[in-house]
């Protein structure tokens, strides 16, 4: 019989995985009214009270107020770390006129005409992408001391 396998340290393995935030329970819990303010998005009187004074409208919500300062500042990567899942935050996007693509590419170091080339080329290489302590390691032996 095999042994259990340890849950957290399963679930940190997802944490090794560079440029990506894997939305876990964790995540869900912790953005559970943050995605709810997303959706609320859908209903056209509430992307008019958004539109009208984004603020105040966030001020509705229980969400904290890195979540708030994260949204109003459009920094979607912030707001995936503090537990917002991006199909949720794609109702920011739509209300603010941005295509999902476009904002996406926001939460890269690219353009969007980049991103957009990049993705048309069949995404990101595997190679500098599976894990950020493997990354690290390889960046530590290429060093002539061996430390960064």
């Amino acid at each position: 019989m095999t042994q259990p396998r340890d849950i957290h340290a399963y679930l940190a393995e997802f944490e090794d995985i560079p440029g990506t935030r894997v939305f876990t329970a964790t995540r869900a819990r912790q953005g559970y009214h943050l995605n709810q303010f997303a959706m609320s998005l859908m209903q056209p009187e509430n992307r008019a009270a958004w539109k009208a004074d984004e603020r105040a409208y966030l001020d509705r919500w229980p969400i904290s107020d890195e979540q708030k300062e994260a949204i109003l500042a459009r920094d979607y990567n912030r707001c995936l770390d503090l537990g917002g899942n991006v199909y949720f935050l794609a109702k920011v996007f739509s209300t603010d006129g941005m295509s999902f693509a476009e904002a996406v590419s926001t939460m890269t170091d690219m353009t969007f005409p980049e991103y957009r080339e990049m993705m048309l080329n069949g995404g990101r290489p595997p190679e500098g992408n599976r894990s950020i302590k493997a990354n690290a390691a390889a960046a530590s032996a290429q060093s002539p001391t061996g430390k960064n």
